[in-house]
């Protein structure tokens, strides 16, 4: 059997990583900032990280959802505590799409109404409800396309005035941040705005922070910068720093009932392991206070490189945006100075995603490497 092949994979074949950093098979060291599309948040093989698993994986990996497991509520309350958001109660999944799905569900449970309002360039995942709210025609079937989604540009608050008052909108589904459509984010002002019209109109705001929460954004989530308080909030990749997790976080005025959500592997032993040490290390590091830091120093330094025309995003997910097309540019960063980057939607723009322990130093290797091929 061969695998199914829908993947384009760079030429490189990573057998071991700490840290910021990731060797292939010829020992070949490798700057990661792109963290496996912004997964690996308190950086590649954490000691902390693996002896949690290592130890939890001798006494209990997996049970299902029909029995007690106090690693959930412990979880749910360090997450609650470190991201400010106590007011909520956490769902437990697998995937970012798969909690995108379910808040989707949620939502529409809620309100009894179908249609969701996105936005263009929006990327929420690959499964049915999720795929659907992306806007990207060549991955929809034509058996998603059946669900009824507007996508409207960001910071059009007219439009969604206009949409919301149709009364069939069950919900509103953004970013907190866009990653794969290219670091582009709605304004404070349309967040708040944004907000107070879902609340008048019995619509649900969901924040999709899979890849701009835990700590990426210098905030816990990245809707923290605008002040709101959405109804939703779903997470994913930096949750498990490589171990399949997700979640979604529902407002306390939202009441759960047996059987409407559920899930085989979501919030075993082994995912809440993961999830606690993440969030143990996030803490005992302080590394949003690093990734402020280090936000301000990558803003200072790329400033010195040519070429440039825009830095976008916050934090550590970050857009270098220039007036070509960067994909020879990411072919010499890892083949020729051996540093990943990511691309987007927005052919002309390198993302960076590294690990949320990334440093000054590191920063350095990526900007004198951008220079020197840039000239």
């Amino acid at each position: 059997m061969e695998l199914f092949d829908v993947y384009p994979l760079y030429n490189v074949t990573p057998v071991k990583a700490e840290g910021v950093y990731v060797w292939d098979e010829n020992d070949t060291k490798y700057l990661d900032f792109y963290g496996g599309h912004g997964v690996i948040s308190i950086g590649h093989s954490h000691p902390e990280y693996v002896k949690s698993l290592s130890e939890q994986l001798t006494k209990i990996g997996f049970y299902s959802n029909s029995i007690i497991n106090p690693l959930q509520q412990e979880l749910a309350h360090k997450l609650g505590k470190l991201s400010g958001c106590e007011n909520y109660n956490l769902f437990l999944c697998n995937s970012g799409a798969e909690a995108n799905e379910n808040a989707l569900k949620m939502a529409s449970f809620e309100t009894g109404k179908s249609r969701i309002i996105s936005f263009d360039n929006a990327f929420h995942g690959r499964t049915s409800a999720a795929v659907v709210v992306t806007d990207n025609p060549s991955i929809n079937a034509p058996i998603n396309l059946q669900q009824k989604v507007t996508f409207l540009p960001l910071n059009d608050i007219e439009l969604i005035i206009h949409e919301i008052g149709k009364g069939d909108v069950a919900a509103v589904i953004i970013e907190g941040i866009q990653g794969v459509g290219g670091l582009d984010e709605g304004t404070t002002e349309f967040f708040q705005q944004l907000q107070e019209i879902c609340n008048k109109n019995n619509v649900l705001l969901i924040l999709d922070e899979v890849q701009s929460g835990y700590g990426r954004s210098g905030k816990f989530f990245a809707f923290q910068h605008h002040n709101i308080q959405p109804d939703m909030i779903t997470t994913a990749k930096g949750m498990g720093n490589g171990f399949p997790i997700g979640g979604v976080l529902i407002a306390d005025k939202i009441k759960a009932k047996y059987g409407m959500l559920g899930t085989t592997f979501g919030g075993n032993h082994l995912a809440c392991a993961a999830g606690i040490s993440v969030l143990d290390v996030m803490a005992k590091e302080k590394l949003m206070e690093n990734v402020k830091e280090v936000y301000a120093y990558f803003l200072q330094e790329i400033a010195t490189v040519p070429k440039i025309k825009k830095v976008k995003g916050k934090g550590l997910m970050l857009g270098v945006e220039f007036d070509f097309e960067v994909g020879e540019l990411r072919k010499k960063l890892i083949f020729d100075k051996h540093i990943f980057t990511g691309g987007s939607n927005n052919k002309n723009l390198l993302r960076i995603l590294p690990p949320l322990s990334a440093k000054k130093e590191h920063v350095d290797i990526f900007i004198n490497a951008l220079k020197e091929i840039l000239g």
